[in-house]
Order: structure tokens, then sequence, then C-alpha cells
């Protein structure tokens, strides 16, 4: 099936065509007609928040992202406040729990703001549930049909690492805003600003030690992924801590999860930090495409999103010029925003990340702007392992 064939309702919305999910999210041609568990891309991120009132406000505002539809207490839902907001083919839904004992609470109190489940797109949900269960995959809700006036949607649930989730929805046959007992809603910020974020590219799971192969094979065996990258021994270390990393994607690599865990050294990595303060396996960071990076991190920036700090010796090594070669904006303006690029046999890309947005530091973004690369950045990890080590000092845990 080709790139074409194969759009999403969210990505036909936001006005997106092959060419341009190619550039922004390094898609690749495929067959599905094999694939015993289709995934036709991402249908949203659904996080548990200690606040998710004030989290929408913050996402509107800060990411312009637009409020579409709501869940709570006034709509029948008394267990907690869901605000669907979307940019690009972007769908965010922040859960904040009403009553004291709700499953939202739950998670929140254990791992705080993060994510409880990525939710994946699927042209039949049966058909992927049946695989799913022959190979074993724990089924936490079974197929079913939700329906209101305007329609039915599918849906099914699977356990991954930790507490995480995917449900597998099936909107096809759906035109509401987005599921059952949501209510359509209007933006409630008059102006949020030009949207800089037009598709979500992947999402980073840290998992404990020794248990990232298992999470690789149960990508490959249940979901039917590929490995696309493997980054272990020095790819992604320093003096003092390392990780390993590898990549699964969907056939098209519209899906794709780097699976990390921790690496032994002489102090705690990142991924130590994350799992000790999240309480275990989860989201660590969701990368966010765009074709405008200088745009996107003027804007966050502008609105108080603080990003890591890149060395002045990064821009002015000089085998960095030699090895990225030509970029559409000249490393100075990179130098300035403290954007990393790199290359590969495929294109080059640029990217930056934040600190972490909440509480506790664990869950963060990436924002990337692809330009043919299909890769994660590798020339720049020392730069970035190095940048979070100096945060992890700052705060005391490394």
């Amino acid at each position: 099936m080709t790139i074409e064939q194969t759009l999403t309702d969210a990505e036909r919305l936001a006005h997106l065509d092959a060419a341009k999910l190619r550039q922004l999210v390094g898609l690749v041609e495929y067959d599905d007609s094999r694939d015993p568990f289709p995934v036709s891309g991402w249908d949203a991120i659904v996080w548990a928040c200690g606040n998710a009132t004030q989290s929408a406000l913050f996402y509107q505002h800060v990411f312009g992202m637009e409020l579409v539809a709501y869940s709570g207490p006034t709509t029948g839902n008394r267990d907690h406040h869901a605000y669907v907001l979307t940019t690009g083919a972007v769908r965010f839904v922040l859960k904040g729990a009403v009553d004291p004992d709700s499953p939202v609470a739950d998670h929140h109190r254990a791992h705080g703001d993060g994510v409880v489940d990525i939710a994946l797109e699927v042209p039949d949900v049966d058909r992927c549930i049946a695989h799913a269960r022959a190979q074993g995959a724990r089924v936490v809700v079974e197929p079913h049909d939700e329906v209101d006036e305007h329609g039915t949607v599918r849906l099914a649930a699977i356990a991954t690492y930790g507490d995480t989730v995917h449900t597998l929805v099936d909107r096809s046959r759906y035109t509401g805003a987005y599921l059952p007992g949501y209510e359509a809603r209007t933006p409630v910020v008059a102006d949020p600003g030009a949207q800089v974020f037009a598709a979500l590219d992947h999402v980073v799971g840290n998992v404990e030690l020794g248990r990232m192969d298992e999470w690789v094979d149960f990508y490959n065996r249940i979901l039917g992924f590929t490995n696309m990258a493997e980054f272990i021994g020095d790819d992604i270390a320093t003096e003092y801590s390392a990780l390993m990393s590898k990549v699964v994607a969907s056939g098209d690599h519209r899906v794709k999860f780097p699976l990390n865990e921790p690496a032994v050294g002489k102090k705690r990595s990142q991924i130590d930090e994350y799992l000790d303060f999240y309480r275990g396996p989860g989201a660590q960071h969701l990368a966010l495409a765009t074709d405008d990076i200088l745009a996107a991190v003027d804007r966050l920036r502008a609105a108080g999103i603080q990003f890591l700090d890149t060395p002045e010796s990064y821009y002015t090594d000089p085998e960095l010029r030699a090895r990225i070669g030509e970029v559409r904006v000249p490393i100075e303006e990179l130098q300035s925003r403290g954007i990393l690029v790199d290359r590969d046999e495929d294109g080059y890309l640029l990217q930056i990340f934040t600190k972490p947005i909440g509480d506790r530091p664990t869950v963060f973004f990436e924002i990337i702007e692809r330009h043919g690369s299909l890769g994660f950045g590798k020339g720049n990890f020392q730069a970035l392992f190095e940048a979070i080590e100096r945060e992890q000092e700052r705060r005391g845990n490394f």
C-alpha cells in the first residue's frame, strides 16, 4: 500500500499530503497485505495529569494546540475531566481525576504527569487483537463498539511496558470530534497563534535494565514491527554514564518506538533517573515534527519553555561543519537557539530537546525537523547526553 493510500483522518484534517508526511516523519513504502497487525498511524497520546484543567490551558497557550472535545462532570463523566487538544495531526487527551478514587488519580500518584495510553489507529481491531492474543499479549480491554449520533468506534487495548497501554482504535465509521461520551468544544484561547507542529514523529519508552530486548521482541511479535536502528556500547555514552537503545517501527515507519534501558556506568544515567522518579517504565519523551524548527523554538522559548543548553564548542567544531554539509539555515541561526544538526546517508535533521515539563524529572519533548534523514541524530548523542548529565547534576540526581 502506498503512503498516499494510508493517510489517516487526522493527517487529512491537518492538510498533510504524502510528500509532506514523507519529509516530516520519514515514511517509507511498504506492503501491508501480509502484516498481521497493520497500524495506520497514531490516534492519540493520553496523559494522566495532576490538574488537567490547567494543563489544557498550558498546551493551548504555549504549544498552540486547539481544544476540540471534552468529557467530564457536565457530560455525565463524574470520574475525571478529559480535554482533547490537537495541533496538525497530533492529538493529546489530558485527563485529570475528579473522583479521588479514580484510576487517573492512582496513575498520577504513582508516576506524576505522564503518558498512560499511546493509542494507535488500526483498520481492523478484531484482527489485531486476535493476533496479539495468540502471541501472548495481555488484552486489558476486549474489542467493543462505542456508539453515539455520530457513528460507531471500535476499540480494544493491550498492555505494554509499565502501566502504559496501547488502545487500538478504528474510527472509520465515526464523524464525531473524538469518541462517544465526548462533546465537541470550540477553542477557548482566542488567538493561539500559528500551528507549528504538524505530526508526531516518535515516542521513546524507558524500561528497566535487562528488559529492552524483551520489549523489542514484544513489538516484533505482537505488533509486527521491524527493527529500525540500534545504539549500544559507545554509541550513547560519556565518561560517566551510558544507555542502550533499539528502535522498532511499523511497516511504513509512521509509528516509531525507540526503547531505552540503562547501562552500567560510573554514575546514574538519565534512564536511571527517569525510572526512579517515574516509579517504573514509561514514555520518556515525545518528538514533535515541524517544518520550521526556528519558529517552533522561538515560540516555545518566548512562552517560557526551557531547552537543554548546547555548548558553544559544539558549533565551532570543524568536524561538525565537515560532517553536516549544507543545511537550510546558517549554523549561526542554529547556534543562537541551541538547535542540533545531524546528517546520515538519507539526508539531515535538526533537533532540540526541552527540559522536563513537569515537576518530576521525567517527561520532556523533542522538536525535530527532517530533511530526508530517517535517523535519530546519532551524531548528536554525545552532546545531548552531556547536556542531560549537567541538568541531572544541578538537580542532585547524578
